[in-house]
């Protein structure tokens, strides 16, 4: 069974995942906070690459709740419709556009209480805006974190909300503001899920994952 693992094991984990990409990046493209709420808002269950390929266009004539509300529901989905649920989606962002002018002078708020509220907006969604716009050390656990976590021993929790408790309370304090961006691209380009590249691996030896592959 995998065991969380000790303070100075995640240090030296940490200290080599920023070795590798000091500065590591969301994938999503945005200008804005309000644009990359909507980018992250439109991700779930959806690839970053999609989204961005949905909204390249967009951004370009709705950077602003405002101009969002311009283009409109229909208009919205014309350039969306190859995410999966853009219906629902487009519903949620025209929603959200309408409460961010009429409620918050079409700025997007620094609070996870506030844009929880937003429609389709929850607190993963929450906690990427809050992590990539305001540098909040807000940790917006995804699959591949789960994954992660878990597998490694590096955040172990049954649940996301165990697995996101379990990265603040264990991972060190310098590392916690990129430690879900380290996280979620060792997942994504790493330790995938069906045959991760341990080979590939630069915490291999610090893992706890019984099926290392070569």
């Amino acid at each position: 069974m995998v065991r969380q693992l000790d303070y100075s094991t995640l240090v030296e984990i940490f200290a080599r995942f920023e070795a590798a990409e000091p500065e590591p990046k969301g994938e999503l493209h945005h200008v804005n906070a309000y644009t990359l709420l909507v980018a992250v808002a439109l991700s779930a269950q959806a690839t970053d690459a999609g989204v961005n390929r949905a909204t390249a266009r967009l951004f370009e004539i709705a950077d602003t709740p405002q101009k969002m509300l311009d283009l409109g529901e229909a208009g919205l989905i014309a350039h969306i419709k190859t995410i999966g649920l853009y219906r629902n989606k487009a519903k949620n962002v025209i929603k959200m556009a309408q409460i961010l002018v009429d409620e918050y002078g079409g700025e997007v708020p620094a609070s996870r209480a506030a844009l929880q509220a937003l429609p389709g907006v929850g607190r993963k969604t929450a906690n990427v805006v809050l992590n990539m716009w305001w540098r909040q050390p807000a940790q917006a656990v995804d699959t591949h974190i789960f994954r992660v976590g878990n597998r490694t021993g590096i955040a172990v929790g049954k649940t996301v909300e165990a697995v996101e408790r379990a990265i603040e309370d264990h991972i060190p304090a310098p590392y916690q503001l990129h430690a879900h961006h380290w996280l979620i691209l060792h997942g994504r380009y790493i330790c995938v899920a069906r045959k991760p590249k341990c080979g590939a691996c630069p915490i291999h030896d610090l893992c706890q994952f019984e099926e290392k592959t070569r």
